[in-house]
């Protein structure tokens, strides 16, 4: 038996066989077939169509053998979800009623879509409904396993009639081939004559929470909204740190044990995993993948998180804040650039000071940041977040770069004197134990409270939600970045001395961006006030963020690009207003829900009982004084929630009735939101002194330590 399971868990025999990637198409394709198919994912181009339809017939052959029987076009629209319809292989019965299966290179490379379902901001009005799906031949096609069946799926990139953006991944494929094409020519300059691409590089961190399925399942509020709307703080939080990396539970292991090995055969390289801060709270991270596929297998990542979670009965909380109190979750971005000839843009070496491209590659991200500081905020700006960005727990909401006290030493000496001539040597940790070997440190610590930071030879953008498709994140660090670089290549190129032209810009892009780097606390008071004296932005909801996206400055450099055209733009920006609004208008409908038909109703039951008990105790001569006390602050909390729950519903009542949907998503934030925060302190209050038996539903001490 023990021989069984260990055969069952070989990673090496699991791993990517659920994916039809090169290596498999080895195996299936004939030869030509193959390099042609590999020529095109790596340097552009269409297949014939003779080549579409033998990998359209491989690729189907291997999936019927492995069980499938549909496949889809599988996109991710502006939901920030993804989004299939599945199809069967199987067409009209041949002459003697035998079923055939079939599967074009027409249907593998283009599919039909309803444009007009999806979320287009205006692009697409009602009655424009054909869109279309196209293959991205970069990321593998996979078979996906659940109770529907195996259904083959093709990533795919998902545009209007006229040939829009209406997903995620064709502006992020734009943005890979803006920044590989610049960063190419830095790379040039410095002598790199084999390298063909400049390749993002991502590996996202996703923290979640795992609550009790049936206790889910009796909290409205967690079904329609993802949080807890209403609920009072356990006896015992986060506080004790015990955690954090702390053993996991055997129901936790098992799910974290499943989890792995649905993602191993979908080719997703789950790595780390271990429990969070808050208790309840969980994190997965993989190893670092091409940006486009790190994306599709981060979609896939929480898709997988809450259908396994199910099977072992649990809920997968991904919402950034589903309890007030404890610590949100978040999704940390790790970027880097590698030549395809294996070289890290952003390996600074054991010289940093004397690694003249590493330091121009510096300077040219510092100039990105500081100038688009406003548009990586929006990038990470959703609903959810605007409840974890600040909030002691999460970078703020300023954008800054934390470099460490190697690299901050060599800015401010090219920033001083033009000239690094010396690094500050990475010192040892003695452990004062004979039998422990003494610790060389990292140049660099961890600055978790940084929202951009660099941790050795990358840059960790900690600032995204933890249910946000990094999609957009990195479509605006690709593309702003190009920008730098292709500024930077167009002088150097047109200098008569290029050895001084890189020297001197590097000192210019540090000299006049160092104010956004900031290596201290990024949760005090002071960086709030030290932030507002360098002029750096401090963007604090997401529907302050959002018209970061049209600004004449984004516009220019998009349009440069060629990532989005203005309409495009315009449409995501209306679409993101309108996604704030009916995301608070569905809490709030859903909290004055919850209110009425739960909590008041419970409450006055209590109040009744505890009024019979003074009754009675009056009669039979007992003290009634604390019986009193108690049904007199019931009561006046009970008033307090009467009366906030009136206001939250005339205020939503208001905000519907809005035209624009900016001036909507306005009223949504600064009427509805606050309405919703005065009804939830009383009702929370109410909580903590209503009898627990008498209660409507679960509560903090239920969800967060009962699983």
């Amino acid at each position: 038996m023990k021989k069984e399971i260990e055969e069952k868990i070989n990673i090496e025999e699991i791993f990517g066989e659920n994916v039809f990637n090169f290596s498999t198409m080895q195996k299936w394709l004939p030869r030509e077939a193959y390099e042609e198919v590999e020529k095109v994912a790596a340097f552009g181009g269409e297949l014939s169509s003779d080549t579409a339809n033998i990998v359209a017939k491989c690729m189907k052959d291997w999936a019927v053998e492995k069980g499938a029987t549909h496949y889809t076009h599988w996109f991710q629209p502006l939901t920030g979800v993804t989004a299939e319809k599945h199809d069967s292989f199987i067409t009209h019965p041949d002459k003697n009623g035998k079923m055939l299966l079939e599967f074009s290179g027409k249907e593998l490379i283009k599919g039909e879509s309803d444009a007009s379902s999806f979320p287009s901001g205006g692009l697409r009005a009602t009655f424009e409904a054909r869109g279309y799906t196209a293959w991205d031949i970069t990321s593998p096609a996979f078979i996906k396993e659940d109770a529907t069946g195996k259904i083959l799926c093709i990533p795919t990139a998902f545009c209007s009639y006229k040939g829009e953006a209406l997903d995620k991944k064709t502006p992020l494929l734009r943005s890979m081939q803006a920044i590989s094409e610049q960063a190419l020519r830095i790379v040039r300059i410095f002598g790199n004559t084999k390298a063909t691409k400049v390749i993002p590089s991502v590996g996202p961190e996703q923290e979640y929470f795992l609550v009790d399925r049936q206790q889910y399942l009796k909290r409205y509020d967690l079904i329609y909204s993802g949080r807890t709307l209403f609920g009072a703080s356990a006896p015992k939080g986060q506080e004790m740190d015990d955690h954090y990396y702390g053993t996991i539970r055997e129901r936790i292991g098992a799910y974290m044990k499943d989890i792995n090995l649905e993602l191993w055969k979908l080719g997703v390289t789950a790595k780390t995993q271990h429990n969070e801060v808050a208790p309840a709270q969980h994190e997965l991270a993989p190893i670092y993948e091409t940006a486009n596929i790190a994306v599709d297998h981060n979609q896939l990542v929480m898709e997988v998180m809450r259908k396994v979670a199910e099977r072992h009965g649990l809920t997968c909380l991904l919402h950034e804040k589903p309890f007030a109190g404890i610590n949100g979750s978040g999704k940390h971005d790790n970027w880097s650039l590698c030549t395809d000839d294996g070289h890290n843009l952003l390996d600074p070496g054991d010289t940093p000071n004397e690694n003249i491209q590493f330091l121009l590659v510096l300077a040219c991200i510092l100039k990105a940041v500081d100038i688009h500081a406003d548009l990586l905020r929006q990038s990470a700006s959703d609903v959810g977040n605007d409840l974890r960005l600040g909030a002691d727990e999460a970078p703020p909401a300023i954008v800054s770069v934390f470099l460490g006290e190697q690299l901050d030493d060599v800015v401010k000496q090219l920033v001083e004197t033009g000239e690094a001539t010396h690094v500050i040597d990475r010192p040892v940790l003695e452990t004062g134990v004979d039998t422990l070997p003494d610790l060389l440190i990292d140049p660099t610590d961890r600055n978790r409270t940084s929202p951009f930071a660099f941790t050795g030879n990358k840059f960790e953008f900690r600032m995204v939600g933890s249910a946000d498709s990094i999609g957009d994140p990195n479509v605006v660090l690709d593309t702003i970045v190009a920008e730098s670089f292709c500024e930077a290549a167009d002088i150097i190129e047109a200098a008569d001395d290029k050895d001084k032209a890189i020297h001197d810009l590097i000192k210019k892009y540090m000299t006049e961006h160092q104010r956004v780097i900031f290596n201290g606390n990024g949760y005090s008071d002071s960086w709030v006030k030290e932030a507002a004296r360098r002029g750096l932005p401090n963007i604090p909801t997401m529907v302050d963020a959002v018209e970061a996206l049209t600004t004449e400055k984004a516009v220019k450099l998009f349009e440069k690009f060629g990532i989005f055209t203005k309409a495009e733009l315009e449409s995501r920006k209306e679409v993101l207003y309108e996604m704030y609004s009916k995301t608070i208008n569905i809490e709030a409908n859903c909290m004055i829900d919850m209110a009425s038909k739960q909590i008041i109703p419970a409450v006055i039951k209590f109040s009744k009982s505890l009024a019979e008990t003074v009754k009675v105790s009056k009669e039979i001569g007992a003290a009634a004084d604390v019986t009193m006390k108690l049904l007199d602050k019931v009561n006046g909390y009970l008033r307090e929630t009467s009366d906030a729950l009136a206001k939250l519903q005339d205020e939503v009542d208001k905000a519907k009735v809005i035209k624009t949907n900016k001036e909507k998503a306005i009223a949504y934030r600064d009427k509805v939101k606050v309405a919703m925060g005065a009804l939830r302190k009383p009702a929370d209050e109410l909580e903590k002194i209503t009898d627990k038996d008498m209660w409507p539903f679960p509560t903090y001490e239920d969800l967060l330590f009962e699983v």
